[in-house]
């Protein structure tokens, strides 16, 4: 049987069984993580990701290069399962699962960088390759030794090439100079030549733009939307992580800047995790407001990324943290519709809702859903997964049982 046909089997397989009959929670979130990655991976492991995938752009489209799709689908979708492919083999279910995605990612990434390759990304046409550039950087900075350190020189070479090139896009002043900073985060990372403005530009004008309490404005102007999870947070913290633990100095800065910027940034992080658990209804649904809704789970990264990290704050419990961000992938993933017939993500949020999508939304911007996956890149043993569940913040407060009182911090 060839290989690009397996997926298929399998996808028709765990959608039979059904995943919450059965199993723990960290099976369940595994094999929601197969399903969603394998579409994309099988394909473009074989450079036919191009050829297969079923598109579907928004009503709105505002009509760029429709190629943006397959980047935005990789970038993303690597993202947010590069901490569970770090994972060493094993003979489980769930390991044989790792190590197939691991080696069709690992094929993917050379396709996404040969210029021979039908399946070579749109690197050097728009602006939105910027984006989805960081994202495919950030996985290299998840999981450097998994997914970076085998590939090939030429592959290697391709890339460093392909990020540097990017500095022709000049981003606006909004969540988009976290961009252009990652990938010279990764670049300094990598030992190439990288732009130390583009990253300290980037820091100086997210500490202007911090208004409290955990929250970050999207430029000049608020927005109550949760760009805050898709990007500011995760990506700010990520790259202060880097300089701190490489002891970079920043011009005009003391020496230690770094490791107190990232202490202060995660600590807000820290915060604005506490207010995504409280949102979280005793149903297992959270509040839907402002754009990019169909990014789903996305909404939940700095939980996730929190948990993945050890750095939950301690008015969060893992097992209460996991017992939240799985009632709502059931919730969500319960809905028919989130899936098309070849096993691709769909527009909507909870099932297919097309003209929920924003002019910039294609099916491939969907995959920054995978960002929920972040804890699976703990071992199966680790408190995460073990410790009992836990109610949620607003299962106790409606169900009439003690929770704690909402504080603000000023930092």
């Amino acid at each position: 049987m060839k290989q690009k046909n397996i997926w298929i089997i399998l996808f028709i397989s765990l959608s039979a069984t059904g995943y919450a009959q059965e199993g723990t929670d960290r099976k369940y979130w595994s094999d929601l993580a197969y399903k969603i990655a394998t579409p994309v991976l099988s394909n473009m492991s074989e450079g036919q990701l191009s050829e297969n995938m079923l598109l579907e752009l928004s009503p709105t489209w505002d009509g760029r290069d429709q190629r943006v799709s397959y980047m935005e689908a990789f970038g993303r979708l690597m993202d947010g399962i590069a901490p569970w492919l770090s994972l060493p083999d094993d003979d489980t279910d769930e390991g044989k699962q790792r190590k197939q995605l691991r080696e069709w990612a690992l094929k993917s990434y050379a396709h996404a960088v040969n210029p021979d390759s039908p399946d070579y990304l749109l690197w050097r046409n728009e602006g939105q390759p910027l984006v989805d550039a960081a994202c495919i950087a950030s996985s290299f900075l998840r999981a450097p030794r998994q997914l970076w350190e085998p590939l090939d020189s030429l592959t290697k070479q391709r890339y460093i090439a392909e990020f540097q090139q990017l500095r022709r896009i000049d981003p606006p002043y909004t969540n988009w100079l976290l961009f252009p900073a990652t990938v010279e985060t990764f670049l300094l990372s990598a030992g190439a030549q990288y732009d130390m403005y583009r990253i300290h530009s980037a820091i100086r004008k997210i500490e202007e733009w911090y208004v409290g309490d955990g929250w970050y404005s999207d430029g000049e102007h608020f927005a109550f939307d949760y760009y805050n999870s898709y990007v500011i947070q995760p990506m700010y913290v990520q790259v202060l992580k880097v300089l701190a633990d490489r002891k970079i100095r920043l011009r005009d800065k003391q020496a230690d800047f770094a490791q107190r910027q990232y202490a202060t940034a995660l600590k807000r992080m820290q915060r604005f995790g506490i207010i995504l658990e409280r949102l979280v209804s005793p149903e297992g649904s959270f509040p839907v407001f402002g754009r990019s809704m169909t990014y789903r789970l996305g909404v939940l990264q700095p939980l996730a990324l929190l948990s993945w990290t050890e750095s939950l704050p301690e008015e969060l419990p893992e097992g209460q943290v996991r017992a939240a961000l799985t009632a709502v992938m059931k919730r969500m993933f319960s809905v028919d519709g989130n899936f098309n017939e070849k096993g691709f993500l769909q527009l909507g949020f909870a099932g297919h809702q097309p003209h929920l999508a924003d002019w910039y939304t294609n099916n491939g911007s969907l995959y920054l859903t995978s960002e929920v996956f972040l804890p699976l890149g703990l071992p199966a043993n680790h408190p995460f997964w073990t410790s009992p569940a836990e109610d949620w913040t607003a299962k106790k407060a409606w169900s009439g049982a003690e929770f704690p009182k909402d504080h603000a911090i000023n930092n």
